[in-house]
């Protein structure tokens, strides 16, 4: 079975399992743990800024980073198909009370013009206002897109001069930064917050990573606490961590191209599904057309492939480290001839 259902099924290395088992560990609670001490450094120089909180998910990360700037009753902007306003189970406004509007885009590419239409800091006693904006890079749902540097900038700018905070859903970060040639860093710098998933493409078995200032960071551990998330001696999992930031960026590229091997093996026999040039990471969102994308997933399947839906006509395959480029291609194969029957079929 070639599983491509995401960047999350990835297994630890030997290598890595072998830095988990030597990990120095402490009691993080108690703020003692060392091999987490020294994750969240490194994340936080990584990316620009003072300091780091471990966290089990990105999701945590997320809630967290927009909750040390949007009090309950003010709004957080992002984009319609943000991974903060589909996936992560309302927590943001079941959970800290934080209204959310979003703004429309094209696979998920953000446009700071559009930004600027919707923005509201200073709504007056009737309306909500905007306290945050929130961009995702590399976008999840819109196929894996790599933000331009230019209107990252401009939304940056934009939100320094009205006096709103700027949060970075950065959970496949590493990808946009290996694809693009921009440091982690410049992009790092340009946020207030950032979030940075360590067991996607990174291939850890657990965690992300939060960076902000000292002060946002001391703030956000007690919150995590209040929200269930301390850890204990998870210093085990934090050197799994620390091991895919130094060990596994760079290899992020063969991601990419088995995605866009994966990309051509499909448009080779279903050219309507897919344009392989639009792929910029690693992840291949694919158009089932009329057919409803959960019989695509069964099908494939069938034939030892397993990928996911993500809407009713789009199947998203995922490359990662324990997928070499032979079974991407394979895998797109499969793909292809299945849509390629389903669309004759329908």
């Amino acid at each position: 079975m070639i599983d491509l259902r995401s960047d999350t099924v990835t297994k630890p290395t030997a290598a890595m399992r072998e830095a988990m088992a030597s990990a120095p560990v402490g009691d993080d609670v108690y703020d003692e743990d060392p091999s987490i001490h020294a994750l969240e450094e490194r994340a936080a120089e990584l990316l620009g800024h003072e300091a780091g909180l471990y966290c089990p998910t990105g999701s945590m990360t997320n809630v967290l980073g927009v909750w040390l700037h949007v009090a309950p009753g003010t709004e957080v902007l992002c984009d319609v198909n943000a991974h903060v306003a589909r996936a992560e189970m309302g927590a943001h406004g079941a959970l800290t009370g934080v209204t959310m509007r979003t703004w429309p885009s094209l696979s998920g590419r953000l446009d700071a013009a559009e930004v600027e239409k919707i923005v509201s800091p200073d709504a007056g006693p009737y309306l909500v206002s905007t306290a945050c904006v929130a961009v995702e890079n590399t976008h999840n749902f819109g196929g894996g897109t790599v933000q331009p540097l230019d209107q990252l900038e401009a939304v940056g700018a934009l939100c320094r001069d009205l006096g709103i905070a700027f949060h970075l859903d950065g959970a496949r970060m590493a990808n946009a930064s290996v694809a693009s040639g921009v440091s982690l860093e410049t992009y790092g710098r340009l946020f207030d917050t950032v979030s940075i998933c360590l067991s996607k493409g990174l291939g850890a078995p657990v965690g992300s990573v939060l960076v902000g200032t000292r002060e946002q960071v001391g703030r956000a551990r007690v919150q995590r606490k209040r929200l269930g998330g301390g850890w204990r001696q998870a210093g085990i999992l934090a050197a799994a961590g620390l091991y895919a930031l130094e060990h596994h960026v760079e290899r992020l590229a063969d991601d990419h191209a088995a995605a866009k091997a994966l990309a051509e093996a499909v448009a080779a026999r279903a050219p309507q599904a897919i344009d392989p040039a639009a792929v910029e990471t690693n992840i291949v969102a694919l158009d089932t057309g009329g057919v409803p994308a959960t019989a695509v997933v069964a099908a494939a399947a069938e034939q030892g492939v397993r990928v996911g839906t993500v809407g009713t006509r789009t199947v998203r395959a995922v490359t990662h480290l324990d997928a070499t480029l032979d079974q991407a291609r394979e895998a797109g194969e499969v793909l292809g001839d299945v849509l390629a029957r389903v669309e004759q079929a329908a």
